[in-house]
């Protein structure tokens, strides 16, 4: 299966959880089925140096391609920059990885703590 990642831009507040539900999705708009898959997540700076964080991976409904992603309050307190780069790579039984989602994660600070 090859894929061309879609891109998808999201605002992240600092010291906040930040949940994310995905459906994994074929060309022709059918669910793919994760079972045997694994889903793996980060954020990074933009010259990729420094990993902010990785992605809890929950796996809601494999069979329709469905995971529920989280950044942590704790994680998220770490994000220092106005804008993270964060990518989401599925890996099948096989090994086979390609880059299914990517973006810009852009910070902000928040005033509650």
């Amino acid at each position: 299966m090859a894929v061309i990642p879609g891109k998808k831009n999201f605002t992240v507040q600092r010291r906040a959880d930040f949940p994310l539900r995905l459906t994994f999705k074929d060309s022709n708009g059918s669910a793919i089925n994760l079972t045997g898959y694994t889903v793996a997540a980060q954020v990074w700076d933009d010259p990729r140096t420094i990993k902010y964080a990785d992605w809890v991976i929950t796996y809601t409904d494999r069979a329709n391609g469905i995971i529920d992603m989280n950044l942590t309050d704790t994680s998220t307190a770490t994000f220092s920059p106005s804008f993270l780069k964060y990518d989401v790579l599925l890996t099948d039984g096989s090994g086979n990885k390609e880059y299914y989602l990517e973006g810009t994660l852009f910070v902000s600070e928040g005033n509650t703590v």
